[in-house]
């Protein structure tokens, strides 16, 4: 190789390196506007999350013209505490105390998956949160790796109230209806702030699967989990979400 040719590439030893100048360049943009969209959704309402999107585009491009989402923002103060605490009770009792993952659960998980046929997960509302407004549904492992770092950019910049705000407003209890506004005024004809134990947990109940669980026509399963997130919401007490 000649002189020049060395002297060349001192000079501009990042010439050939242009393309990934460009995609170093285009991953920085990316992940400042997720930080400032982030910031920014810590006290401004959600407009839509990127699961609504899915299903939204999903049916269009199924030819379903007729397909219409019901969402409702409203602030937690405007959900009754019942709500809050069926969904903790249900889905993540142990929400207050960890930072997004709950090890003790996924090793329980682990466990039963290697016994059972039947796959039980163990995301927290932090993941769901992180998955249901940033990410799409489904099982990737492209899909769960992102989740593990957008789940704990949400725990660092929200608050505990504030995850469990936005997972209420943008969780799914019905095919088209998001958000527990949504859900109650469709299912029981009231506010949500209005919900009693009972209506709660049956809300929360149908939450695993809310497209085969129906909480206007619940079954013996629902029925069940529903007693049972009431002895679990008496098992925690109110005083639980003073902890948020």
């Amino acid at each position: 190789m000649s002189k020049k040719s060395n002297a060349s590439r001192l000079r501009h030893p990042f010439r050939h390196c242009s393309g990934h100048k460009k995609c170093g360049r285009f991953l920085a943009f990316f992940l400042l506007a997720f930080l400032a969209l982030t910031l920014m959704l810590r006290i401004l309402p959600v407009p839509f999350s990127a699961y609504m999107a899915q299903q939204q585009i999903g049916r269009l491009l199924q030819g379903d013209f007729s397909f219409r989402l019901h969402y409702d923002w409203v602030s937690l103060d405007k959900i009754s505490p019942s709500m809050q605490l069926a969904v903790i009770a249900a889905e993540d009792q142990r929400f207050v105390e960890h930072y997004g993952f709950d090890l003790s659960a996924i090793e329980q998980a682990l466990q039963y998956n290697r016994r059972s046929n039947r796959i039980r997960g163990a995301s927290t509302i932090s993941q769901q949160t992180a998955k249901n407004l940033y990410l799409w549904h489904g099982q990737s492992w492209l899909r769960k790796g992102l989740e593990v770092p957008v789940t704990l950019v949400l725990e660092t910049l929200w608050s505990k109230k504030r995850i469990l705000e936005v997972y209420l407003n943008i969780a799914e209890f019905g095919e088209g209806v998001f958000g527990v506004e949504a859900a109650s005024q469709r299912y029981f004809n009231k506010p949500a702030q209005a919900l009693n134990a009972s209506e709660a947990a049956l809300l929360a109940a149908v939450l695993p699967n809310p497209i085969a669980y129906k909480a206007n026509r619940p079954g013996s399963y629902v029925k069940q989990r529903q007693e049972w997130i009431m002895r679990q919401m008496n098992s925690l007490g109110k005083a639980y979400l003073s902890g948020l």
